[in-house]
């Protein structure tokens, strides 16, 4: 539980996407193809976000009858027509029950998780790893999508990265997985590419203030609990949730809200469920943790009673029985304003 041999290995992943290119794979993403007459209408329904324009992507989040949170899925809207849902691959079939549960004629859903898979290309480099595998111009903008030839494989491409940094989610099918493995690490070699695993991309996502599902996320919040609640369009009309969500929201009556908090951990960094207190008060708890390779501090993302959510606040957490001091701090430690992953595709090409 305390951090081990393999800390040094995990800041060295980290610090290859935030300073070069990195790899990961993404096929532990369940991917859904929504298609038909009626998909639009449908999809429409189903998410509380506003639908994405042909060509471009956003993050959906998905709600119940009661307005709390079902999923956080990012919606793809390709040139086509195709819709694509992404979201988590363990939850595939719990996302398939509640799309049958409220299915519309002439709105097709196929599960094509075990069809189709790929890679997140993510750094500053990244841009001219993939301008080196294509004839295309990369002129994608931040959450567009599109087709693009990847080396001999004909790929969709969305414009966006979880690690907050320059990015690519590459998309194939299953057979041309090690294809455009090779393509791209070879492709990079001049850049020092690495491929990258999921604690080094939890890390990054933390400095990022980046929720995710089962520990941000859940079916216990609302969306304005998370902050999901600024993806949600409320004057789009009717979709699952609305009311709720929208009553909920006006009374704010969720004394809980997500913060994001530096921690002066020394060996051991939170992990999850440690309470977190003001004085010999319980405010809150995390809801994840770990350490922040860039900007060189155990951070967490926590529940916290609404009044001790200002940054600033000063608070304490248990860390394996060790009581740390912490602070609220603004979200988003690394790079705020977001520029990184808003950088032009082609930058560094």
């Amino acid at each position: 539980l305390r951090r081990s041999n393999v800390f040094d290995l995990i800041g060295s992943e980290a610090r290859t996407i935030r300073e070069r290119v990195g790899l990961v794979d993404t096929s532990v993403f369940s991917r859904f193809e929504v298609t038909g007459p009626n998909a639009e209408a449908w999809l429409d329904r189903l998410l509380a976000a506003r639908l994405p324009a042909a060509g471009r992507a956003r993050l959906a989040p998905m709600l119940g009858h009661d307005g709390r949170l079902k999923g956080d899925l990012t919606a793809f809207h390709w040139a086509d027509g195709t819709y694509w849902l992404m979201g988590s691959y363990y939850l595939r079939e719990f996302h398939l029950r509640w799309f049958a549960d409220h299915a519309m004629p002439d709105a097709q859903v196929r599960d094509i998780s075990d069809a189709t898979t790929g890679f997140l290309l993510t750094g500053p480099a990244a841009g001219r790893v993939l301008q080196r595998c294509t004839h295309q111009q990369l002129d994608l903008p931040f959450m567009g999508c599109g087709e693009l030839d990847v080396g001999m494989i004909r790929a969709r491409v969305g414009r966006l990265s979880i690690a907050g940094e320059l990015g690519f989610e590459i998309h194939c099918e299953a057979a041309e997985h090690a294809t455009l493995r090779q393509s791209l690490l070879e492709a990079g070699r001049a850049d020092g590419i690495a491929e990258v695993g999921y604690y080094a991309l939890n890390s990054l996502r933390l400095e990022k203030s980046f929720g995710i599902w089962s520990h941000e996320f859940t079916q216990g919040y609302t969306p304005a609990m998370t902050g999901l609640d600024r993806w949600i369009a409320f004057d789009k009309g009717d979709f699952i949730g609305r009311e709720a969500a929208l009553a909920a929201r006006q009374a704010d009556r969720h004394p809980s809200t997500l913060v994001t908090l530096e921690i002066d951990a020394t060996d051991a960094d939170a992990r999850g469920f440690e309470p977190i207190w003001h004085g010999n008060r319980r405010v809150g708890f995390v809801t994840s943790g770990g350490y922040g390779y860039t900007v060189r501090q155990s951070l967490a993302m926590a529940m916290v009673d609404r009044a001790f959510a200002q940054p600033g606040t000063a608070l304490t957490v248990h860390v394996l029985g060790i009581l740390r001091a912490a602070r609220v701090v603004p979200p988003s430690p690394y790079d705020p304003e977001g520029t990184a992953m808003r950088a032009a595709a082609n930058h560094g090409a």
